[in-house]
């Protein structure tokens, strides 16, 4: 992980961090996702864009994923 440093207008951060707080993430976490939706996905793995990047709604859905991946099991 590389560390950086941005400036940001007083607006600008205080409405970041109520987006952060309202999603239940990080600052960092927030603009490191806002950057991906901008940022050409790598060729070599186009899928990576997505990755990460679903909401469900349900706090208890990585305890489902391979539900969800693959289907529920009989």
């Amino acid at each position: 992980m590389v560390r950086t440093q941005i400036s940001l207008s007083e607006e600008e951060y205080k409405a970041a961090k109520h987006e952060a707080g309202r999603l239940g993430i990080s600052l960092a976490e927030l603009l490191r996702r806002s950057l991906r939706t901008i940022l050409p996905a790598d060729a070599s793995r186009p899928w990576m864009r997505y990755a990460g990047m679903i909401e469900t709604g349900d706090p208890n859905a990585s305890r489902t994923i391979d539900d969800v991946v693959y289907g529920q099991k009989d």
